[in-house]
């Protein structure tokens, strides 16, 4: 039951080539940086991923892809990452965007044995009639490969569409605290898209700020169950690895006191 590991190194160190990789995260929160180095250190390639996004230029999943480490993704926004949108433009890239929503629920489904379920989303658009690039030919332009169109019915009088469950060969997720048997606890908004992308990989690996023994964490408390999880790893706070960064930080200018007080 014990399934903690001694470092990230070890924890990722059966990640073939070409393997389907579920990463948590949102942006930057949440993302289990300390695993993400592991495969860059590693060499890991052809990783086929599926995020909300793939980090920034010089941060997550951004340090594989500005390696050429990922050959797909699927995920629901390219944010702030412009070799993400270069790649994908000039053909290196295949992509196949979702709505976020849509995204959420077919992690879930995956992770719960679901092969497929209707949803609304997407209905009466390229989503649902396909067409959408998911790679472009070499030097960009042209449509090398485009999404298929969906199957589709009517419940109640209104279209929905038939999307399907993702389960992955591996999983990456970051917590706030993880006990020996792999039961995990997010941090507030950290908890994003973590435990979907745990429930969809067949061996789903968790990079743990605090490690506490079995029986520590409430039972009311557990955020996702260690049945899902098969590797912990503790990420040390000094690890520069595990910097948690702001993708995009604003603030407001500051006014003198004076001048808040109505004052001349």
């Amino acid at each position: 039951m014990d399934k903690v590991v001694a470092d990230a190194a070890e924890a990722v160190a059966d990640v073939p080539d070409g393997a389907s990789l579920a990463v948590g995260g949102f942006g930057l929160c949440g993302i289990p940086g300390v695993l993400i180095h592991a495969l860059l250190d590693r060499g890991t390639t052809g990783l086929r991923v599926v995020s909300n996004n793939c980090g920034v230029d010089d941060w997550g999943l951004g340090l594989l892809l500005r390696e050429g480490r990922i050959a797909r993704v699927t995920g629901s926004y390219v944010g702030e990452n412009k070799e993400f949108a270069r790649q994908y433009l000039d053909g290196e890239l295949e992509v196949e965007l979702v709505p976020q929503g849509t995204l959420a629920e077919r992690l879930r489904a995956g992770g719960t044995g679901i092969p497929a379920f209707y949803t609304p989303a997407g209905v009466g658009t390229p989503v649902a009639e396909g067409g959408m690039p998911l790679r472009y030919a070499p030097g960009g332009g042209s449509v090398a490969l485009a999404s298929p169109p969906k199957e589709t019915r009517f419940f109640g009088g209104r279209e929905y569409l038939l999307e399907e469950g993702i389960t992955t060969d591996f999983a990456l997720v970051r917590a706030a605290v993880g006990d020996r048997h792999g039961n995990l606890v997010f941090h507030a908004s950290a908890r994003n898209f973590n435990p979907l992308a745990a429930m969809a990989g067949r061996i789903t690996v968790a990079e743990v700020e605090r490690l506490v023994e079995p029986g520590e964490l409430d039972p009311d408390a557990v955020h996702l169950p260690g049945v899902f999880v098969q590797r912990v790893v503790v990420a040390e706070a000094e690890d520069p690895r595990a910097e948690r960064r702001v993708e995009r930080r604003t603030v407001r200018e500051t006014v003198p006191a004076r001048d808040r007080e109505g004052g001349n």
